[in-house]
C-alpha cells in the first residue's frame, strides 16, 4: 500500500425536470390525477347512497374507494421519487410502466366483483410485482429474486383459484357479493377447503412465516419498488380476508388458527429483524412482523382494525424504504446500556403502555366486553410499550424531560390511531362484515399468554444470550442463495 487515497468523482444528481423521458413524466402526472379522482370518489361514496356497480362485474363500496385513495397516493409518491432514482437507467421506462400497471391493477382488484375477474387480477398483480423485483434484467441475482417471488405468487393465485371455485360450487354464485349473501348456509368440507385456501393465499401474499422467503429475497428490487411492495402489495392479504370475511368467520376454530398464525409471524418477524445486518432486510423482517399483527386483528374479527393497520403501516414503511439510504451510518457504542438506565424507565414505559391501552378502549369501545376486543387492546398496549421503551432508551434528552415527553408523544398518537380506526370502520360500514368479535376461549388465553411471554423475553434480551438461537434465526431469515449478491461488481448493470 502506498498510503495514498483515491476519490471517485460523482456528478450531481440529475434534476427531475431535466431531459425526463415522456413516459415517466406522463405516468407520474396520471397517477396523481387518479389520486385526485379517488379522493373525489371517496367523498361522493360517503355522501351518496345506493350501489355503484356494473352488475355482476364491478362493485364500488367503501373498501374500494378507500383503497383507491391509499394506493394512488403511494403510487404517486413512488413514481415522483423514481423520477430521480431511475434517471439514466436503461430500465427507466419499463419500471414506470410496471409501477403504473401495478397501481391500476390494484385499483381494479378492489373493485372487482366477479370471482373470475378477481382471480385474474390477483394473478396479474403478483406477476407485475415479480417484474418490478427483477427490474434490472441483466443482473443474475435480480432475475433469481423475481423467479422466487413469481413461484410464491403463482402458489397464492392457485390457492385463491381453488377457493373461488369451491365457493362457486357450493353457493352457485359467481360474484363476491353473491357469495357473501349465501355465507349463512356455508359449512362442510367444501367450505373448509375454500376457507383454508383463502387464508393460505392471504398469508403467502402478506409474507407471513413460513412463506416470508420471497420478501426477504426481494432486496434486489429498486428501492421505490420495495416501497411499493411493502406499503401496498403485502397488504393484499388483509384486503382478501375482509372481502371474504363472511366466509372465514363461519367457524371460530379457523379464526383462532388465523390468530395463532399471525401471532407466530409477529414474534418471528421481530426476532428475524434482530439478526439482520443490512437496512433493507431489517425493514423486510419488520414487515413480516407487522403483517402478522394485521392478520391477528383479522383473526380476532376486527377487519376494520386490520385495514387501519395496513394503511398506517403502508405510510410508515413507504417512508422508511424511501429514506433507507439515510439510515446507513457508522455507529459505535456510547457506553450506556439499557440496564443502566434504572427502574424509573420501566415504570414510565409500563405506565405509558397501560394508559395507551385504556385510551384506545375508551375511544373505540373495544375491550369493554369479554371478547376478542380484550386481545385487541392487549396488542395496543404491547405496541405502545415497545415504542415507549425504545424512546426512553434512545432519546437524547435530560431524564425529566424524557419521562415527560414519552407519554406526551405516545398518548396523542394512540388517540389519533383510535380516531383513524373509527373513521376507517365508518367508511367500511357498507361491507357485509367489518367487525365480528370472536368469543374468547381458553385457547385464546393460551395464545395470548405465550405471545406475551415470548415478547417480554425478547424485550429483556433473553434471545441474545443463545448462540444456537442466533444461528437458527439467521438461517431461517436468509434469502434464497441465488438472490444474494457476493460481488459488488455484479451490481453494475452497464
Amino acid at each position: 500500500m502506498t498510503g495514498g487515497t483515491s476519490k471517485t468523482k460523482v456528478g450531481a444528481l440529475p434534476e427531475t425536470t431535466a431531459a425526463s423521458p415522456l413516459v415517466p413524466v406522463a405516468l407520474t402526472w396520471l397517477v396523481w390525477s387518479l389520486f385526485a379522482a379517488s379522493v373525489a370518489a371517496l367523498v361522493g361514496r360517503l355522501r351518496l347512497d345506493g350501489p355503484w356497480q356494473v352488475a355482476g362485474v364491478l362493485s364500488v363500496d367503501g373498501l374500494t374507494v378507500l383503497m383507491w385513495v391509499v394506493v394512488t397516493f403511494f403510487g404517486g409518491i413512488v413514481l415522483s421519487y423514481s423520477r430521480r432514482y431511475m434517471a439514466g437507467s436503461s430500465h427507466e421506462t419499463a419500471f414506470f410502466l410496471a409501477a403504473f400497471g401495478f397501481t391500476t391493477l390494484v385499483m381494479a382488484l378492489v373493485a372487482a366483483d366477479h370471482v373470475a375477474l378477481f382471480g385474474l387480477l390477483w394473478l396479474a398483480m403478483g406477476l407485475t410485482m415479480a417484474t418490478l423485483i427483477g427490474t434490472v434484467s441483466g443482473w443474475e441475482q435480480a432475475r433469481a429474486a423475481a423467479s422466487v417471488a413469481r413461484r410464491y405468487f403463482l402458489a397464492s393465485s392457485a390457492l385463491l383459484g381453488v377457493a373461488l371455485t369451491a365457493l362457486w360450487w357450493t353457493t352457485g354464485a359467481t360474484t363476491i357479493t353473491g357469495i357473501a349473501a349465501a355465507a349463512d348456509g356455508l359449512g362442510g368440507p367444501v367450505w373448509l377447503v375454500a376457507a383454508v385456501a383463502l387464508v393460505l393465499a392471504a398469508v403467502i401474499q402478506s409474507a407471513l412465516v413460513p412463506f416470508h422467503g420471497w420478501l426477504i429475497s426481494s432486496m434486489t428490487a429498486p428501492t421505490p419498488a420495495s416501497a411499493l411492495m411493502h406499503a401496498g402489495f403485502v397488504n393484499a392479504g388483509g384486503v382478501l380476508l375482509l372481502r371474504f370475511a363472511p366466509v372465514v368467520t363461519v367457524d371460530a376454530t379457523l379464526m383462532l388458527a388465523v390468530v395463532a398464525v399471525g401471532a407466530a409471524s409477529a414474534l418471528l418477524g421481530k426476532l428475524f429483524k434482530s439478526v439482520r445486518p443490512d437496512v433493507k432486510s431489517e425493514l423486510g423482517c419488520s414487515t413480516v412482523g407487522q403483517m402478522g399483527f394485521m392478520i391477528m386483528q383479522a383473526g380476532l374479527g376486527f377487519f376494520g382494525a386490520a385495514i387501519t393497520h395496513l394503511i398506517l403501516h403502508g405510510f410508515y414503511k413507504a417512508y422508511q424504504f424511501l429514506g433507507a439510504g439515510g439510515r446507513v451510518h457508522r455507529a459505535s457504542p456510547d457506553g450506556t446500556s439499557p440496564a443502566e438506565r434504572g427502574v424509573d424507565d420501566a415504570v414510565v414505559t409500563i405506565a405509558t403502555g397501560l394508559a395507551g391501552g385504556a385510551l384506545f378502549a375508551a375511544l373505540t369501545g373495544k375491550g369493554t366486553s369479554v371478547d376478542g376486543g380484550l386481545l385487541l387492546v392487549l396488542f395496543v398496549v404491547i405496541t405502545t410499550l415497545h415504542a415507549a421503551r425504545s424512546a426512553v432508551q434512545h432519546a437524547s434528552l435530560p431524564t425529566a424531560v424524557r419521562y415527560g415527553a414519552v407519554p406526551a408523544v405516545f398518548l396523542p398518537a394512540i388517540a389519533v390511531y383510535a380516531l383513524v380506526y373509527r373513521a376507517v370502520s365508518g367508511v367500511l360500514s357498507d361491507l357485509p362484515v367489518v367487525a365480528a368479535p370472536t368469543e374468547l376461549t381458553a385457547l385464546h388465553g393460551v395464545v395470548a399468554a405465550v405471545f406475551v411471554g415470548v415478547y417480554v423475553a425478547m424485550e429483556l434480551g433473553v434471545h441474545e444470550r443463545s448462540g444456537r438461537l442466533y444461528v437458527l434465526l439467521l438461517n431461517a431469515g436468509q434469502p434464497a442463495p441465488r438472490t444474494v449478491l457476493t460481488d459488488a461488481e455484479d451490481y453494475n448493470e452497464y
